[in-house]
Order: C-alpha cells, then sequence, then structure tokens
C-alpha cells in the first residue's frame, strides 16, 4: 500500500522541476516532524519519555523491517563498529533530550533551539574533520548562538531553564550525530547504519522504559504507535526530498517547522512564542540560510577553479 502511495505520489508531481518536487518533500517533511513532536508533547504528559521512545522504535523498525531482512547479513557487515555504536549513543541522547524539552517547554521555543544544530555541525567539522572554515562561517555561526542565548534569557532567580538547556545538548547530539554518519557512508552503506540506528536506540531505551513503565490507555497505546508511523514518514519525505532536489535550494524549506510549531502550540497548548524566541530564531534562520548559500557559492567556486585546470574526477 505504501509502495502504491509512493507510486501515486511521484506520478502526480513527474511533470514538475526536481527543485519543487524536493521542495514539497521537505515542507511535508517539516509538517510530518512538526506533528511528530506535537503527539509526543501530547502524550509526554503521562507517559515517560522512555516507553514513548521504546515503542516508536519498534514501530518504526517493523516499517524498515523487510529492508532490512533483505539485505542480511550484510545490513549488519560494518567496518566501523564503534562509530557506529558511537553514533547509536548520540542519536538516543539526542531524542532523549529533545524529546523531553517538547514535552515540557513550548513547541516553538524548542523547535528554534534546534534549529542551532547547523552551528555545532560546523564547530564539530572543524575539529573532527579538519574541514577549513572561513570567517564568513566563523561569522554566521557565532550570530547564530547569539540567537540562541537571546532565547535562553534566565528568569527572575538569574537561572536558565534546565529543559532549555536539555534542548540545546540535544540539537548538539544531533549535530555530531550528522558528522559520524558523513564519516560512516564512506565505508558502510546506508541500510547498515539504518540498520543500527534501529536496533541500537530501541535496545538502549529499553531497560530505563521497563522500570519506569506505565500502564497505557488504547487511547495513549494509539497516540505512541502513531508517533512511530509519522517519524517514519517524516523521515522518508525528508530523504526524498533532499534525493530530489538540491540541498542549497530547498533546506531552508526545513525553518517552516517553526510556523507549524507555533501554529500547533497556540491551537493545542494554548502556547505563544515569546518575543526574545521569534527574534532568537529569526537570527539563528538568518545566519543558518546564509552558511548554507555561502557554502553553496564557495564550492561552485572551487568547482569552476578545478575545471579551469582540467581537472577531473
Amino acid at each position: 500500500m505504501l509502495k502504491r502511495v509512493e507510486n501515486k505520489i511521484s506520478a502526480m508531481t513527474a511533470d514538475l522541476p526536481s527543485n519543487t518536487v524536493g521542495a514539497l518533500w521537505i515542507l511535508l517533511a517539516a509538517f510530518g516532524f512538526t506533528i511528530m513532536v506535537t503527539l509526543i508533547k501530547f502524550v509526554g504528559k503521562d507517559i515517560g519519555v522512555f516507553q514513548i521512545l521504546v515503542v516508536r522504535q519498534v514501530v518504526m523498525l517493523v516499517i524498515v523491517a523487510p529492508t532490512i531482512l533483505r539485505g542480511l547479513p550484510s545490513s549488519l557487515s560494518t567496518q566501523r563498529p564503534g562509530l557506529q555504536l558511537a553514533r547509536v549513543l548520540l542519536a538516543a541522547t539526542a531524542m532523549l533530550c529533545g524529546f523531553t524539552a517538547f514535552i515540557e517547554l513550548p513547541l516553538a521555543d524548542v523547535t528554534a533551539i534546534s534549529f542551532s544544530r547547523t552551528f555545532f555541525i560546523t564547530i564539530f567539522a572543524i575539529w573532527f574533520l579538519s574541514e577549513t572554515v572561513g570567517v564568513h562561517r566563523w561569522g554566521a555561526t557565532i550570530v547564530g548562538f547569539l540567537g540562541v542565548l537571546l532565547m535562553l534569557q534566565p528568569g527572575a532567580e538569574g537561572v536558565v531553564d534546565p529543559y532549555a538547556l536539555l534542548a540545546i545538548a540535544g540539537a548538539a547530539c544531533a549535530g555530531m550525530v550528522m558528522i559520524v554518519v558523513r564519516i560512516l557512508t564512506r565505508t558502510d552503506s546506508p541500510v547498515t547504519i539504518l540498520t543500527y540506528q534501529a536496533l541500537g536506540v530501541g535496545l538502549i531505551m529499553l531497560v530505563p522504559a521497563i522500570m519506569t513503565w506505565q500502564a497505557a490507555t488504547l487511547h495513549q497505546w494509539g497516540v505512541m504507535i502513531l508517533i512511530g508511523i509519522v517519524s517514519w514518514a517524516a523521515q522518508l519525505a525528508n530523504i526524498k526530498g533532499f534525493k530530489a532536489g538540491e540541498a542549497t535550494a530547498i533546506a531552508s524549506l526545513d525553518y517552516t517547522r517553526l510556523l507549524y510549531a507555533t501554529i500547533f502550540g497556540a491551537l493545542v497548548f494554548e502556547e505563544w512564542p515569546s518575543v526574545e524566541t521569534l527574534v532568537g530564531a529569526a537570527i539563528i534562520i538568518a545566519a543558518s540560510i546564509y552558511t548554507v548559500q555561502r557554502e553553496a557559492k564557495r564550492g561552485r567556486e572551487l568547482a569552476r577553479a578545478a575545471e579551469g585546470r582540467g581537472e577531473s574526477h
């Protein structure tokens, strides 16, 4: 059934430019991810985050099981077991921190803070990939973090909300995951990376989930299962978006998550973002878009220089 839906969507968009198709997929993914965190926040008031994560991973694992099973035993073959483990631990930490923050803070606030992963990627790329970062990218990174600091204004007692710090920790771990994945793709197949992610995160969360397990109602079970389905669908749409369109042309559309989060926060939880959140988010988004566009321009310049020297790969 899912394959038929996918084929139908492909047929409907066959005559559209590739970047338009990619943009539509990214917009759908952003909407899906916002639905996911809204459902997590909704059910997370009564059910522990470990339990939500385990059910989510089990549902996603069931959905991707045919792909994993078809690839056995090669889907479990990795040349970098240590990095695979690191990736799983980082992904589990990112989810735990991020989901907890979404449950405890307004959707728009956590969504805006999560965009800071772009700047963490810049820092980690220098440390772990030995990438050279110019003054423009450093400037955008510093400005972006100033936007984060604006949203982290301490309360009346001069203390930053601990859940906001969790949101930053989640963004940092998500940024590090991207670096690790970039390294892993040099030696391991996407199916292998997917398999370790699906199995590993679920296993890590299983013990604390059992220790904190709560009896759920039929409605709560339905919501948790729906979280898994929506998570898988959003990730698939995200992958298809970047496969169809140019990253530099469509990446900024991911920031529509803030619009969706503001709407859902207001309609479902009666939350309204503060002025500081909106201004800080605007700074982060502007700095992120500048970084992406700057890197795209730099890449084109390097490509033209290589062509001028007669280099080919």
